[in-house]
């Protein structure tokens, strides 16, 4: 049963019977309604003892407009901090407002009843329990709000862009290579980083990171290994000041330059000229070999023509390049092959004594030569085949190893030092200057070797020039020495 119901007993009223009040009638003041009780009549809604030991029962407070009656009771029954009342703790009665002159309470209270007095202590706690509360909670207050400041502060928004691929991020990276690291981004030397990685970082900051490429460049036959940052073709050769107008590329500008690299071809466009049928011509081109530049310029090689420089080479910018009209023949010749000289030592001849054992012979062979013409100018001819015809004979000479005699009967004991130094002041290589007679005693070369000499006698020794006199004296006696003969008597 509810606490308005059944257990509760409503205190007599006074013994005079009651009469119309006027104060029992709803105030009309501003917080009126028609449902509504009047304001003071609020004050008055916590129960009052009873001399009968009962407690009183609970005002009726009206309900709100839309409001249930159970709604009612429970407004009327929720203490003023908005917490509902327990039967173990009793809310404490608020004192009674002064009465205004002329308004009553609606209803007449029992003679001698007095409101329960209020819990003693209870005026005071409020003051300092509420300093004790919002003391800590100010400072946790204070704390969350600086470091809320620190954080938002210490936050940064950047815009990254990786080889040309943008995005917004938000960091608490304090400069630019802490960013990188954060994002797991490495570089290395061959890659661009702006700004520098050791620069600080700001909000806002644009950091833009391009990766380096390696490029195997071929550049008019000429190979190099270089690095570049560009993600294209065409923005590697114009990183690198290579003019592409006119060139031959052997990957399209368009195409992707990976990370991993690439190997590219170029030819830039240069300009050769030709010498041809006595007329220059100066072409603009991109050609790998002069043939090729040669075809671009309408020049046609015939037969043995060529030009200046091999066909195969590399055009070079501002090279002169002569076409050569060659015109030739081949022609034949006979020609002979010298035969060798054998030396043999034979210890039955004199020393100085040569004998031609076999007789040597010449070969031959037949030798073809190319007969050219340049431009009308006669070359000099170029042997281009040989063939021997006939092989040669080798000539074999004795030569004696036997020591000569020391004397000759009938000649030994003259003067041949005075007869040599008359004939030719005691020189063994002198010579006539006729050329005709040479040694000591001045022998031409037919009497030498009819004396059994050999080749000139200027070239024996002395001894073996004495020896051959002295056995011409004995064959002829001084006639072969007609002005100094008479010296060998002395």
């Amino acid at each position: 049963m509810s606490e308005t119901q059944g257990s509760h007993r409503r205190a007599p009223w006074p013994d005079t019977a009651p009469g119309p009040d006027p104060h029992d009638a709803p105030s009309a003041g501003p917080y009126a309604g028609p449902h509504d009780a009047a304001p003071h009549e609020e004050a008055y809604a916590a129960p009052y003892a009873d001399p009968y030991g009962a407690a009183a029962p609970e005002p009726q407070v009206p309900a709100p407009r839309g409001e249930g009656r159970r709604a009612a009771r429970r407004r009327a029954a929720a203490p003023a901090g908005g917490r509902r009342r327990t039967t173990a703790e009793p809310p404490p009665t608020p004192p009674p407002p002064a009465p205004a002159p002329g308004a009553g309470s609606g209803r007449r209270r029992r003679s001698g009843a007095a409101p329960a007095p209020a819990p003693a202590g209870r005026a005071a706690a409020p003051g300092r329990d509420s300093w004790r509360r919002i003391v800590p909670q100010a400072l946790v207050v204070a704390f969350l709000a600086g470091g809320t400041t620190a954080f938002v502060a210490a936050d940064k928004a950047v815009r990254l862009t990786v080889d040309g691929v943008p995005r917004t991020l938000h960091t608490f990276a304090g400069s630019v290579d802490e960013l990188l690291a954060s994002q797991g981004l490495g570089v290395g030397p061959h890659d661009l980083v702006a700004p520098a990685p050791g620069s600080a970082l700001d909000d806002g900051q644009q950091i833009v990171v391009r990766y380096g490429r390696p490029l195997r460049l071929t550049l008019d036959g000429t190979t190099r290994q270089v690095w570049t940052t560009a993600r294209t073709v065409d923005g590697a050769l114009r990183q690198l000041g290579v003019r592409v107008e006119g060139a031959y590329l052997s990957t399209p500008r368009t195409a992707t330059v990976p990370r991993s690299g690439l190997t590219l071809g170029v030819r830039t466009e240069r300009g050769v000229t030709f010498m041809a049928d006595g007329r220059e011509r100066t072409i603009r081109t991109n050609a790998a070999t002069v043939k090729e530049a040669l075809d671009q310029a309408g020049i046609t090689l015939h037969g043995q023509d060529t030009t200046s420089v091999p066909p195969d080479s590399f055009p070079r910018d501002g090279q002169t390049v002569t076409v050569l009209r060659i015109t030739g023949t081949r022609e034949v010749r006979e020609e002979r092959i010298p035969y060798e000289t054998e030396r043999v030592e034979d210890d039955g001849l004199f020393a100085g004594t040569e004998v031609v054992e076999r007789v040597g012979r010449p070969g031959a062979r037949r030798v073809t030569y190319a007969l050219r013409t340049v431009n009308g100018v006669r070359q000099q001819p170029r042997k281009i085949a040989e063939e021997v015809v006939r092989e040669p004979v080798s000539q074999r000479v004795l030569v004696g190893t036997k020591a000569l005699p020391t004397s000759v009967a009938g000649a030994d004991g003259l003067n041949w030092a005075g007869l040599a130094q008359c004939e030719s002041g005691g020189r063994p290589s002198a010579t006539d200057p006729s050329g005709t007679y040479g040694g000591l005693y001045q022998f031409d070369v037919s009497t030498w070797q009819a004396l059994g000499g050999s080749g000139r006698p200027q070239d024996a020794p002395a001894s073996e020039q004495t020896y051959r006199a002295k056995k011409l004296y004995v064959q002829r006696g001084a006639s072969p020495w007609p002005h100094c003969g008479r010296r060998l008597e002395r």
